[in-house]
């Protein structure tokens, strides 16, 4: 059952920031709740959804919506998983483009453990209810391998081996412009942008080693075909990389500035580089020691359909 609140500001009140202003008028939810309902779009303010660093005049109406919290256990959900290898032990997945690892807010359900969840039984605690099993993740938009662990042993082997930086991880990658160089190394530190907090940046204070190595696999006339391989695992390390030297992802709909698609001279492929909807980045194989044997193991994923029919498309035009 939804609760409903309903405020109208005094004089007093006169360019307080929003989320100031609620969080001063003893509702039940904390200030980054606020925050977080104001992105929902259920606060309004003269019926008109604001943000949350609107300043407030005197008279404002402002109404606010309070959901009932969504349960934290993640349910089974007969959801299609595309397995690449299954044992005792883990699973390894080729995860579509679309399909977000985990729930969190916004997303409860729908998510790979919801399916992890209906198609294997005996999933590893370690990861909590939320993220059973989860040792690394893949971006929403990004498509590719990723391994599950399905019990706790195998869960601190594979978490070790991520930790130590042993596995071995290939990416395939459209990116924007040519390069001088057949290869090269990225090497730079990464943490959260100062003022985009969902953003990562290399320009912050608190950054964590990262090292991103590309090869150049095909030039064309305006995009190139990178293979890119990492000796670390930061949070968007292959994309805010790619961007800092001027080759961001084609389709990143965050490190890439919409107007880089206007630098595409032709009327086709720009139409066909639009319609991909997300970034062109596949991880295409991931290399580990089995948990149990130790036995060195490679599970490759083979290239989406929206990809491979870009690709079709600027190798066409190449001719």
């Amino acid at each position: 059952m939804t609760k409903k609140y309903k405020f109208i500001s005094q004089d007093s009140d006169n360019k307080k920031r929003l989320d100031t202003f609620l969080s001063q008028q003893n509702l039940p939810v904390s200030r980054s709740r606020i925050k977080r309902l104001i992105d929902a779009k259920l606060i309004q303010v003269n019926d008109i959804s604001p943000k949350a660093g609107l300043r407030i005049k005197e008279g404002d109406l402002i109404r606010v919506s309070i959901p009932e919290p969504t349960p934290a256990d993640p349910s089974p959900e007969n959801i299609p998983l595309d397995i690449i290898y299954e044992d005792r032990s883990i699973i390894a997945i080729n995860k579509p483009p679309g399909l977000v690892i985990h729930p969190a807010p916004g997303n409860y359900s729908g998510t790979l453990v919801n399916a992890l969840l209906y198609h294997v039984r005996d999933l590893s605690g370690i990861g909590g209810v939320i993220r059973p099993g989860i040792v690394h993740r893949l971006d929403k938009n990004t498509s590719g391998v990723l391994v599950v662990a399905k019990n706790d042993l195998a869960h601190q082997s594979l978490a070790d081996q991520f930790e130590k930086h042993s596995i071995t991880r290939k990416y395939i990658a459209i990116v924007y412009g040519n390069f001088k160089d057949k290869k090269g190394t990225i090497a730079s530190c990464i943490g959260r942008h100062l003022i985009d907090r969902k953003r990562m940046s290399t320009k912050t204070k608190k950054g964590k080693e990262a090292i991103t190595h590309w090869r150049v696999i095909e030039p064309f006339k305006e995009t190139s075909l990178l293979e890119i391989s990492l000796e670390t695992g930061r949070t968007h390390q292959i994309r805010v990389h790619l961007a800092d030297i001027q080759h961001p992802i084609i389709g990143d709909p965050v490190y890439c500035s919409k107007k880089k698609l206007l630098t595409i001279k032709d009327n086709r492929l720009r139409k066909r580089l639009k319609s991909l909807n997300r970034q062109a980045l596949h991880a295409y194989l991931l290399g580990i020691n089995h948990p149990i044997n130790e036995e060195y193991m490679e599970f490759i994923a083979p290239m989406p359909e929206d990809m491979e029919e870009t690709l079709n498309m600027l190798r066409l035009m190449d001719l």
